[in-house]
């Protein structure tokens, strides 16, 4: 039976450590009203579900950079996407054009876990509103 508890403690252990290290901790990012949040997905990924107030500037469209060029580089802006490769790409051409104040949000469910916004989708939205 001593033998059973000894094997026991480090097999909890192990299934412990494992269960912890799987939730990595997401970083809060403050949202306030001066505070653009940049969806940079496709407009149909957009419409499929966006956080609330975000605006949608896609990365891959090839007015991206004119795009850019409209915002204030110095306004704080909070940038996300579906994983969070686009949203990275976005940012780095950001720094490289003088934007001083954004946040690389990732994905966006660790976008609304940092942020505390809201996925809204229009589509059910308009969906509701049709029933």
């Amino acid at each position: 039976m001593r033998r059973l508890r000894l094997l026991a403690l480090p097999a909890l252990a192990i299934m412990f450590g494992a269960a912890t290290a799987c939730a990595p901790a997401v970083t809060p990012i403050e949202v306030t009203e001066e505070t653009t949040v940049v969806d940079v997905r496709t407009p149909e990924e957009y419409a499929g579900g966006h956080l609330d107030g975000a605006v949608n500037i896609d990365v891959s469209a090839a007015d991206f950079t004119a795009e850019l060029a409209e915002l204030d580089p110095s306004a704080e802006y909070v940038v996300y996407c579906q994983s969070g490769n686009r949203s990275s790409r976005a940012v780095a051409q950001m720094e490289q054009g003088g934007f001083t104040s954004v946040h690389d949000a990732g994905g966006i469910s660790d976008a609304a876990a940092a942020t505390g916004l809201t996925v809204v989708d229009r589509r059910a939205t308009t969906e509701k509103g049709r029933v």
